[in-house]
């Protein structure tokens, strides 16, 4: 497999704790859990973990605590073959944390302490740009960072003629600021809905949703609809449905970070949209059969065999 193109992700980096129970407790109810494990987390390190794993070549840029966490997540990124030269330290906040906690239906609940991950700015990814940009041709944001740092990150790739993937988690109103900066837009159906006020239950409503924020100037969009696949409406208005695999879901913490790595990784092996797509619902679906959320990212040679070079 040739790798064409560097990936940079640019996000948040987390030390996951999470615990398994029967259900997820209501405001006031306490209940006991079973299962309890930490793992090296945030939506951003998630993604880079994908994007290595499923062969891409790819740069880490974050900011981290100058504590045990960040220590082992700097680890665990080289381990995975990360270029880690974007890892600014601070020695001011804590790492990021995360408390999840999953049901027997896989389903999750999250809180996030952001920590350093809330000091990335814009003087520093202006240094990162201008001293480690090197032969990037794909920049993945999401929005467990500041807003102010993904509007700059997003400048400063188009400056560059950078193609900008931004996947809207957590969502907010205030994203629609940055919708002429973005290429691709990777919202799923809960964030689509913020985005655009129209409920997406099915792929009826998610096609209304992903025509609405194109309308918006978005080029193109991708909406996720978890075991139904996904909308694409691209930047000559055509509409498609990809399909998921089926599969017996245990968690769905990392499918999202899955999907958006591996699309990344398509996009940078000169894939269509489509195919990226593809390649990107498989990889959701092997993340979702297992726990947690960089250890469930998936390997390349675990995809379909169609998707193998």
């Amino acid at each position: 497999m040739t790798k064409v193109a560097k990936i940079m992700v640019i996000g948040s980096s987390n030390m996951d704790m999470v615990i398994q129970t029967h259900h997820i407790p209501v405001p006031g109810e306490t209940v006991l859990g079973g299962g309890f494990f930490m793992a090296p987390g945030g939506k951003g390190a998630n993604q880079a973990v994908a994007v290595a794993r499923l062969g891409g070549d790819v740069c880490f840029v974050s900011k981290i605590g100058d504590d045990i966490f960040g220590k082992q997540s700097i680890q665990a990124f080289e381990e995975e073959g990360i270029d880690t030269i974007g890892l600014i330290p601070d020695e001011s906040n804590p790492s990021g944390v995360a408390l999840i906690t999953v049901d027997d239906q896989g389903e999750n609940s999250i809180v996030v302490a952001p920590g350093a991950n809330s000091n990335l700015l814009c003087k520093d990814l202006e240094r990162v740009f201008r001293e480690s940009v090197v032969d990037v041709q794909i920049v993945l944001i999401q929005l467990e960072i500041p807003l102010e740092a993904v509007k700059c990150a997003a400048k400063l790739a188009k400056e560059r003629n950078i193609k900008v993937i931004l996947n809207p988690a957590p969502a907010n109103k205030d994203t629609s600021s940055l919708f002429g900066l973005i290429d691709i837009l990777t919202p799923n159906a809960s964030e689509a809905e913020i985005l655009t006020g129209v409920e997406v239950k099915d792929l009826d409503s998610a096609k209304i949703a992903a025509r609405h924020i194109y309308d918006q100037g978005v080029k193109n969009v991708i909406i996720t609809v978890g075991k139904l696949g996904a909308i694409i409406v691209e930047d000559n208005g055509r509409t498609t449905h990809v399909p998921a695999s089926k599969v017996d879901a245990v968690d769905t913490t990392g499918a999202g970070d899955a999907f958006n790595g591996a699309l990344a990784v398509g996009l940078s092996e000169g894939k269509s949209l489509q195919e990226s797509v593809e390649f990107a619902c498989s990889a959701a679906a092997i993340t979702v059969t297992r726990m947690g959320a960089q250890s469930s990212m998936p390997f390349r040679k675990e995809l379909v065999l169609k998707f193998l070079e």
